[in-house]
This record gives C-alpha cells, sequence and structure tokens, in this order.
C-alpha cells in the first residue's frame, strides 16, 4: 500500500514593529499592498496556464513517451515473475508520479474481460502459434497453454491458452497458475551435478560404487554405473515406475487409494535393482526414473545436502524463480493452480493433490510456465554452467543423437534445432523448447498426462520457431 500523503503546515509569526509616525506606516502598507497585488497577478496568470496545460496532457507521464521506455500493457504479467498484478486502471491526467515513478491508479473501472480470455497476457501470441494451440486443448487435454519469451524479456512475453484449467468453472488458464513439471526436473537435477563436475567435486566418469557405497546391489548390481551414464540414460538401470505393483499404484487402478502415500528414494531404487538390468552399462540408450533419483543421491552425498536445497540454492534463488519450488511430500499446489486430469481405465480422475515424493529427483517439481522459461533461458545462455559443461549437456554422441546430459534436441522440419526437456506426471504435461543461444524459449503444457497427439506439440513447435514460408502470389490468369 502506498503511503499517504500528509498535509504540510506552516506557523505563520507576527512582528511586532517599535514604535514609528503615521506616515511611514501608510507608506509601508502602500509598498506591501503593491507587492501582493502583483504577486496575485503572477500566480493568476500561471494558474491559468497550468489548467490548459492540464487538460491538453496525455493520460500518461512524459517518462512514458520518452524514446526505449515501455508502458506496461492492462493485464500484462509482472516483470520477471510473470504474476498478474491487480487489474490496471488509467491514471488521471491530474496525478502525481510517486517517488518510484508510478502513478496512483484512478478509480475508473477496467475494461470487461472477455468470456475465455487469458489474464496476464502481455502480447498476442503469433497466429500459428494459437492455432497450434487450440489444437492441443481440441484432443484429450481439458485446457493447454503456451507462453513464449525472447531474449529473456519476460515483460514482453506472449501467452496462448485454449480449453479450460477446471472443468467444474470453466476458469481459464493464467500464466501465473503453477503446475507439476514432471522430467523436466531432470534438467535442474542435472544442472547441478554439472556444476559440482566444474567445481572438481565429482568426475562424470566417477562410479556409483564410490560415490554410494552403501547402495546394496540386488538383481543388478549399479556399482559400475558412471555419473555419465546416468544422466544420459545409458546405465541400464531397470525403470522403477515400470515395476508392475508399483505402477498400479502410481497411476494405474491404485492410484486414488494410494495417491497420498509417501516412497522414500531408497525404497523407489530397491525397487528397480530388484529386477535385471536392461542391459550393459553403457550399451545402450533406455530412459529410466531410475538414473535421477540415484543422482539425486549423489548430490546429498557429495554436498551433504539434498538435491531440493542444492537446485534451491544454486538455481532457483539465484534466478528468482519465485514460482518453483520442490514440495518434498506436500500433495497441495501453491495458488493459483488449475486441475489436473488423469484418464485411469475408462475414467477421468482429478488428480491435482497427490504425495509428490512418487517422483522425487525424477520429477518432483512444481513451476510455472515464466520461471520455465527463465530457467532455460539462463541455461541455454550460459548463466549456469561454464562453456565445457553446457556443451557436454548438449552432447548426444553416446545416444546416437537422441539424449544429451539432461537435455535434448528436436529438428525440425524447417532445419531448425530446439533444445529443452519435456515431463508428465500425473494431471500434468509440460515441455520447454529453446533456440540453441536461449534467447528464444516456448514453454507449454496440459493438465493432462496423457498427450494424444505428440504431433500436435510438434506442429507447436514448428508455428514458433520456424519461419513462415513465403506464400506464393496467385496468378491472376488461373
Amino acid at each position: 500500500m502506498g503511503k499517504a500523503r500528509g498535509q504540510e503546515e506552516y506557523a505563520l509569526g507576527t512582528r511586532h514593529d517599535g514604535p514609528d509616525d503615521r506616515e511611514s506606516r501608510l507608506t509601508l502598507r502602500s509598498v506591501n499592498f503593491s507587492r501582493a497585488a502583483a504577486l496575485a497577478a503572477v500566480f493568476g496568470v500561471l494558474l491559468t496556464a497550468g489548467c490548459a496545460a492540464r487538460d491538453r496532457a496525455p493520460a500518461h507521464s512524459a517518462a512514458a513517451d520518452a524514446p526505449g521506455a515501455r508502458r506496461p500493457a492492462t493485464g500484462a504479467p509482472t516483470p520477471d515473475t510473470g504474476t498478474p498484478p491487480p487489474t490496471a486502471r488509467a491514471p488521471r491526467p491530474d496525478a502525481r508520479p510517486s517517488p518510484s515513478g508510478r502513478h496512483a491508479p484512478s478509480r475508473t473501472p477496467s475494461t470487461p474481460r472477455k468470456p475465455g480470455a487469458s489474464k496476464g497476457t502481455a502480447h498476442a501470441p503469433k497466429p500459428a502459434t494459437a492455432r497450434a494451440v487450440r489444437a492441443l486443448a481440441d484432443g484429450d487435454a481439458p485446457g493447454a497453454a503456451a507462453l513464449t519469451t525472447r531474449d529473456g524479456r519476460s515483460y514482453a512475453s506472449r501467452f496462448a491458452a485454449a480449453g479450460v484449467a477446471d472443468l467444474r468453472t470453466d476458469r481459464p488458464i493464467t500464466p501465473a497458475d503453477h503446475f507439476r513439471a514432471g522430467s523436466l526436473t531432470k534438467t535442474f537435477i542435472a544442472t547441478v551435478v554439472l556444476q559440482l563436475t566444474a567445481e572438481h567435486r565429482l568426475s562424470l566418469d566417477d562410479t556409483v560404487g564410490r560415490l554410494l557405497p552403501d547402495l546394496a546391489p540386488g538383481s543388478t548390481d549399479p556399482r559400475a554405473v558412471t555419473v555419465r551414464e546416468l544422466l544420459d540414460h545409458t546405465s541400464g538401470l531397470y525403470n522403477y515406475t515400470a515395476d508392475p505393483v508399483l505402477s498400479q499404484e502410481l497411476h494405474g487402478a491404485g492410484f486414488t487409494a494410494h495417491r497420498y502415500d509417501t516412497y522414500t528414494p531408497a525404497a523407489l531404487v530397491r525397487t528397480a535393482l530388484a529386477h535385471p538390468p536392461e542391459s550393459a552399462p553403457g550399451a545402450r540408450y533406455a530412459y529410466s526414473n531410475t538414473n535421477y533419483l540415484v543422482l539425486g543421491q549423489i548430490i546429498e552425498a557429495v554436498t551433504g545436502h539434498s538435491y531440493a536445497e542444492e537446485a534451491g540454492r544454486r538455481i532457483i534463488a539465484p534466478l528468482g524463480l519465485s514460482g518453483t519450488s520442490f514440495p518434498g511430500t506436500d500433495p497441495r499446489l501453491p495458488r493459483p493452480y488449475g486441475r489436473g486430469y488423469s484418464q485411469v481405465g475408462a475414467e477421468r480422475v482429478d488428480s491435482t493433490t497427490l504425495d509428490p515424493s512418487r517422483a522425487g529427483a525424477a520429477g518432483e517439481l512444481v513451476t510455472t510456465l515464466g520461471d520455465l522459461n527463465r530457467f532455460f533461458a539462463a541455461l541455454l545462455g550460459g548463466r549456469l554452467l561454464p562453456p565445457r559443461q553446457l556443451a557436454q549437456m548438449r552432447d548426444e554422441k553416446d545416444t546416437n543423437g537422441v539424449y544429451g546430459l539432461g537435455l535434448y534436441g528436436t529438428r525440425l522440419s524447417c532445419g531448425v534445432t530446439v533444445w529443452g526437456h519435456d515431463g508428465d506426471i500425473n494431471g500434468s504435461y509440460a515441455q520447454t523448447a529453446a533456440t540453441e543461444d536461449g534467447r528464444h524459449v516456448l514453454t507449454l503444457r496440459l493438465n493432462t498426462d496423457q498427450p494424444d497427439a505428440p504431433q500436435r506439440i510438434h506442429a507447436l513447435l514448428t508455428a514458433e520457431f520456424c519461419p513462415q514460408a513465403p506464400q506464393t502470389p496467385r496468378d491472376p490468369q488461373a
């Protein structure tokens, strides 16, 4: 709240003159009267000119018209956070700027928002991008949204949404909504691990046996697996979420009964190691959530802190990702949020609340569209990793061009390659893609964990990142 501006008070002192003759007093009064009349005339001229200038003045400050200055748009996301501000109102023409340069809001009511319109949009999306988002919502997802930023300028973000965030209320998705990011968590974990390698606190060739000597083998012996093989999914470790019994609890028929169960990383890793390996370490690529559970344990063994604490200290706090968190066992989402929906058999289930320990370092993260854009812009822009480690992160040679170290490239039909990751967890799917330098980033989200048409997602990336093909002029004789 702005501070109330107090009125200034002036004490009027009385001067007592000594004895004087009548003529002197008359002369003094005459002079004082003349001066007062002159001052009154000047004041009247200035007042008249000021009123005329005020009537001609635009409703914004002169600073807003200065070259390079930007004017906040109605409903625009707050810079760097993506959180919608209070309803914007036009400033009064006679409003006095506050010390911060902002005008005190007037009582003019805001323009009503059209039904279904999204709050917090700074700019309209590209038409092709908006069409692609609508196509995503036409599938099995109740709602879809995408946020694009360029050059890290969140105030110039472009937001598109279709469908609804909540089937009960028909509330639209907004840029500020929190959601579960699933395996996008892996890029955060990989960044922390590569920061530790840059600090020479561990090596990509270090083995699980050296870093986690107390990890007991089962049907699989993980001790020869290296950090690099965990990062790029060539370890051969069985994917714990594929365990027949556990998968029924996590996303099958047993979800409703087990959605609030708490799982420890150690127990989930034991479940994975009870299965034979998928392959020998380094032999081939096979995506496995178990790899990142083990990396979370390695981070704690090396630093003495949990992966959540290290990611918070190294990434979330420095970048100001105020909407991003590792919830641990908290089943709730921070406000604002929409609902999440899963298909369990023939039934659509509201899966918004759940204990996220089922995902841990492989997929626990809660975040927003704007925070993911900012993270990937900083990562690919070289603000989180030295050049060597960033190059290693994009190196896909050990997986035949499928996956790097917590990051993968998507080759579009126009020849552009975008870098990012995707993720799903009960009720939520998200994907971030960015140009190699991180200057152009798009994050999309659906409020379901089972996108029915991957080609529609690819079409969205093509619409956003590929230049529009020139239209062939029509032959007037045709």
